[in-house]
């Protein structure tokens, strides 16, 4: 079955959060803060392909999420950012944003980021400093963009051929 018109829901993975940890070994004495921050949310992106012509494959999955950022932890670790979700489109795919023209695929390997991951947030050990030197604050991630698409593919017009009358 040809489909033409599909609407999607994109969710980019929303930011892991900073922690708050402190620095505890044998021989130091205060050792001082050391929360990591949080990792980036994924991306949710649109990649033109040739070999595709229809967009079947949104019909029943209307959910395109991306993967979230991972949260922070101690000594000083960064959470893992969240894998970007890579969607595959038919070459001449219109997508819109309520009615407007958010982006064009009109070539193989073209990619388009529609919703962008969150940012992590700090962890503790950011927000030292010579007069805060036991900081008990860290960041919450960001979070990612949430939006419905519709996607739309062009389509090339009936070609007849026409001969001279016998």
């Amino acid at each position: 079955m040809f489909v033409d018109l599909a609407k999607v829901k994109v969710k980019a993975g929303n930011g892991g959060d900073g922690i708050v940890a402190w620095r505890r070994e044998i021989y130091v004495d205060k050792g001082g803060p050391s929360g990591g921050d949080g990792g980036k949310g994924g991306d949710v992106v649109f990649v033109g392909e040739s070999q595709l012509n229809t967009l079947q494959d949104f019909r029943f999955n209307q959910l395109l999420a991306a993967e979230v950022g991972q949260n922070g932890a101690k000594q000083r670790k960064h959470g893992r950012s969240g894998e970007d979700k890579i969607i595959k489109v038919p070459v001449g795919t219109v997508i819109k944003l309520s009615g407007d023209i958010l982006a064009d695929i009109t070539e193989h390997g073209q990619k388009i980021v529609a919703a962008k991951g969150g940012e992590g947030g700090f962890g503790n050990a950011h927000f030292k400093s010579s007069t805060r030197q036991a900081p008990r604050i860290a960041e919450l991630g960001e979070k990612g963009e949430e939006l419905e698409l519709e996607l739309e593919l062009k389509l090339l017009a009936d070609v007849g051929l026409v001969g001279l009358p016998n």
